[in-house]
C-alpha cells in the first residue's frame, strides 16, 4: 500500500510527524515552491528579519521542543544561515534546513544562474561540513529513503540535517510505502550495555566522594528526568557545565553549581576536582570549563565519561551502547548509595538588593534578575559578560536556560527568544545580551512584537 504525495508535501508531512510546528525563515524565488507548500500545511511559517536569525530561532525552539527547521533561498540565503547552522551542529540542536535550488531543467540551458557561487553544489558542500546528513531531493524514485535517512541521523545524532530540493522538484510525484519514519536511534547491545553499568557499580562500590557532572547532551536526549532520578537514588552530588546549566533544577538540594574554569566558583571547582569517582554524563569538556589534557577531569582511572559519541569506563571503551539506554539503566541499577556530606553552598550575600540610589553593579544586577526567575522563566544568554554573569542564575526548572557556551556565536539570544517563545509558550525569556550582540540581531524584536 502507498500514498501520494510530493517531493515537497513528503518533507513537511514527515516533519510535522515528528512534532515540528513551526519553520523559521525567508522566502525567495528557488523556494517560492516549498514555502506555498509550507502555508498549505499545519506548519506555520514565521518570518524573520534575516535568515542567521531564522537559524538561531530554529536552534533556540529545538533545543526545548525536540527538533526545529528552518527554509531559506538558493546560497543568499543558505550562506547567510551558516554561522547559526554550525552552532546547532558544536552544541547538538537538531535543526532542518530546508533549502530551494535551481530546477533541473534549467540548469542544462542556463549554465549561469542568479545566486549561484561556484557551481550548483557549493552550497551543498559547505553543509555537508556542519550537518550530520546533507541531500539533495532530485530523484523521485529515491526522495522517500533519503528522506528518512537523513532525519533518522537527525534524531541519532540530535544535530542539524541539510535537505536541498530544486524548484522543479517540489511538485514531483513520489509513491510513499506504507513504513513507519524514522523515530529511533537504534538499540544498544544488551551484554556490553549490563558490562558497562556492572562496572559502574564496581567502580562506586569503593568510592567515597563520587561526583556527576551533568552536561547539555541530558536534556538534547530527553534524560533530565533519568539524571533527577539517578543523583536522588544515589545520594550523589551534581554539578553542571556551563552548556548544561539547567539540566537539573537548580533549586535541588544536592544541585552544587556550575562547574567552569571561566565561571565556576573556586569551592566547586574544588569539590569536583577532589572526587575520586567522576561521572561526566553528557559533557563537552572545553577550555569554558577551562580543561586541559592532563586535566584531573580526564584521569582516566576515576572517570565515567558518557556522552552521544561514547561510553569509556576507566580504561574501557563500550562500543554497541546508546548513550540514552546507559543513562537509563544507571537511573534503574542497583547502585550503591551514599550518605551526605558538606556541599558547597552559596555567597549567602550574592543575592541580597542592594541599597536604595546604590551604584548598579553587574552583581546586583543579577541578584536582582535572580529574583524574578519562576518556573515559567526562560533564560537566554548571549555571549559575553551576559553569559558569565548568568551562570549565577538560579534557574528553577530543569532546561530552562538557553546559550551558545560552547560555539559562543555572538547574536544567539533575541532570535533564540523568539524561538523559544513559539517552542514553548507557557514561557517567559529572560533575554541577557551586551550592546554588541544586540546589534547583531537584534532586529527581530520585530519579529518577536509581530507575533505578541
Amino acid at each position: 500500500m502507498s500514498t501520494s504525495h510530493t517531493i515537497g508535501s513528503l518533507v513537511l508531512d514527515r516533519l510535522h510527524r515528528l512534532g515540528l510546528k513551526h519553520i523559521f525563515g525567508i522566502p525567495g524565488d528557488y523556494v517560492l515552491s516549498l514555502f506555498q507548500l509550507i502555508e498549505e500545511s499545519p506548519i506555520k511559517h514565521i518570518g524573520t528579519t534575516r535568515e542567521d536569525c531564522a537559524g538561531f530561532a530554529a536552534d533556540a525552539y529545538a533545543r526545548l521542543h525536540g527538533i526545529g527547521g528552518a527554509c531559506v533561498t538558493y546560497c543568499v540565503g543558505g550562506l547567510n544561515i551558516v554561522n547559526a547552522i554550525a552552532c546547532a551542529y558544536a552544541e547538538r540542536s537538531p535543526v532542518v534546513l530546508l533549502s530551494g535550488s535551481p530546477g533541473l531543467a534549467e540548469r542544462l540551458t542556463t549554465p549561469f544562474l542568479h545566486h549561484m557561487v561556484r557551481d550548483f553544489f557549493t552550497q551543498r558542500d559547505v553543509f555537508e561540513k556542519i550537518t550530520v546528513a546533507s541531500v539533495i531531493l532530485d530523484d523521485p524514485l529515491t526522495a522517500e529513503r533519503e528522506i528518512d535517512r537523513a532525519l533518522a541521523a537527525l534524531l541519532q545524532y540530535k544535530r542539524p540535517i541539510y535537505l536541498e530540493i530544486p524548484r522543479d522538484m517540489v511538485f514531483a510525484p513520489v509513491k510513499v510505502s506504507s513504513r513507519t519514519p524514522p523515530t529511533t536511534t537504534g538499540e544498544s547491545d544488551p551484554i556490553a550495555l549490563k558490562e558497562a553499568v556492572d562496572e559502574v557499580r564496581t567502580i562506586l562500590s569503593s568510592s567515597e566522594r563520587p561526583v556527576i557532572l551533568a552536561g547539555a547532551e541530558i536534556y538534547r536526549f530527553g534524560l533530565q528526568n533519568e539524571l533527577t532520578t539517578l543523583v536522588e537514588r544515589m545520594g550523589v552530588p551534581v554539578a553542571t557545565t556551563l552548556l548544561g546549566k539547567s539540566v537539573i533544577r537548580e533549586d535541588h538540594p544536592l544541585f552544587i553549581g556550575v562547574y567552569g574554569g571561566l565561571v565556576g566558583r573556586d569551592e566547586i571547582l574544588e569539590f569536583v576536582d577532589q572526587a575520586d569517582c567522576l561521572l561526566t554524563l553528557g559533557t563537552l569538556l572545553t577550555d569554558v570549563e577551562d580543561v586541559k589534557v592532563h586535566s584531573t577531569l580526564l584521569a582516566a582511572g576515576r572517570t565515567i565519561h558518557a556522552t552521544a559519541d561514547s561510553i569509556a569506563i576507566k580504561h574501557h571503551r563500550y562500543e554497541g551502547v546508546q548513550f540514552e539506554d546507559f543513562i537509563r539503566a544507571l537511573s534503574t541499577a542497583p547502585l550503591p548509595s551514599f550518605l551526605p556530606r558538606p556541599l558547597p553552598t552559596r555567597d549567602p550575600g550574592a543575592f541580597e538588593a542592594p541599597a536604595p540610589h546604590a551604584p548598579v553593579t553587574l552583581q546586583s544586577m543579577v541578584g536582582y534578575l535572580d529574583g524574578l526567575l519562576n518556573e515559567h522563566t526562560v533564560v537566554i544568554a548571549d555571549v559575553g559578560e551576559s553569559l558569565f554573569a548568568s551562570a549565577d542564575l538560579r534557574v528553577r526548572k530543569s532546561a530552562e536556560f538557553l546559550s551558545p557556551a560552547y560555539y559562543t556565536s555572538m547574536g544567539f539570544s533575541v532570535p533564540a527568544a523568539l524561538g523559544a517563545g513559539f517552542a514553548d509558550p507557557s514561557l517567559r525569556p529572560l533575554v541577557l545580551v551586551g550592546d554588541g550582540a544586540f546589534q547583531m540581531t537584534g532586529t527581530e524584536l520585530a519579529t518577536c512584537l509581530r507575533h505578541g
